[in-house]
């Protein structure tokens, strides 16, 4: 086999290599399982490549060529990983959409459990007030008076009150999510449970004419704390589904599947948390308009649509500079 021989049998496989060197190293974290395949397969050829041509063409421009690209493709293979920060970066504008956007069923059904439970709370309890007392546990119901709503919060401790919150939040988020492994029935409870109490409550401030005041004091942060107790709720069905319905695997490796998965999505929601819980200790309290409180809801719904939107354009855009 002569040198021109030799470069018309391999020259495609090497473009395909120099393609695939120049998209990972632009895109090297959301490469995919099958490109990293293809991409180790070119280059055991590629250095196979070349040491046929150094023993071969030692002399002639091909082995320069080759060698070159071998050494490129190892460096890209074997350098070090990148920085926390990057990768960080990277998990919260791509990879937490990307799980979010494949997993939004669950989300969704998470959502509509929630709705259920308030919505027969509220009906409940618009029916009869007193009917309070039986939905809401004893300290929750004795403890909460409309007409006291906005008042005393002069002597709030903002920052405790913020951290205190936030706490309890993730820690309902957890055991959404790990509810999944009694097949989802601890998630369904939970997301049931959390919409009677706000449906509850939101029916005996209804009795007392205090609606618009109860959600200007509800919805600033809890449009984003909702959002990822309900993600948290999706990832704790969907990992229970997998083990009620395992197809051709066995539930142990559902389990294992999955539990990475759901685990990824609700470390996505701590920070969706953290700006709840700020919100809710320091801007809830505050003395300033209902107005106010409601521009700070549409501004942090207006807020996780544009992260949704914007990080779902940067996966199509990933997806398309793969695909060219």
């Amino acid at each position: 086999m002569n040198v021109k021989q030799f470069v018309k049998m391999h020259r495609e496989e090497w473009k395909q290599l120099e393609q695939l060197i120049t998209t990972i190293s632009k895109h090297r974290n959301a490469i995919t399982g099958d490109r990293i395949t293809q991409y180790h397969r070119l280059y055991q050829k590629a250095a196979q490549n070349l040491s046929y041509s150094q023993t071969y063409f030692p002399n002639d421009e091909v082995t320069q060529y080759l060698n070159g690209l071998v050494a490129k493709a190892h460096n890209l293979l074997y350098k070090d990983q990148v920085s926390s920060l990057k990768q960080i970066r990277h998990f919260f504008s791509e990879k937490f959409i990307k799980l979010l956007l494949e997993q939004w069923k669950f989300v969704m059904f998470a959502m509509i459990l929630f709705l259920i439970g308030a919505l027969g709370s509220f009906l409940s309890v618009m029916t009869d007030p007193l009917h309070i007392y039986t939905i809401l546990p004893a300290e929750i119901a004795k403890g909460v008076n409309p007409e006291q709503l906005g008042k005393g919060h002069e002597a709030v401790d903002s920052s405790l009150m913020s951290a205190t919150i936030m706490t309890n939040n993730i820690k309902v988020a957890i055991f959404a999510f790990a509810g999944g492994i009694t097949f989802g029935l601890v998630t369904v409870y939970l997301m049931v449970y959390n919409g009677i109490i706000i449906g509850a409550l939101a029916a005996l401030f209804w009795h007392h004419g205090k609606s618009y005041d109860f959600w200007a004091y509800i919805v600033p942060h809890g449009m984003i704390e909702l959002t990822a107790i309900f993600i948290a709720g999706g990832a704790g069905l969907l990992m229970g589904y997998k083990l009620f319905v395992p197809g051709q695997y066995t539930r142990r490796y559902q389990l294992k599947q999955q539990a990475m998965r759901s685990v990824q999505l609700l470390l996505g929601t701590i920070p969706l948390f953290v700006i709840a819980g700020i919100i809710e200790g320091f801007i809830t309290p505050a003395d300033i308009s209902l107005e106010t409180k409601y521009i700070v809801a549409f501004l942090t719904v207006i807020g996780l649509i544009l992260y949704i939107v914007i990080g779902k354009l940067k996966l199509t855009k990933v997806i398309k500079d793969f695909d060219s």
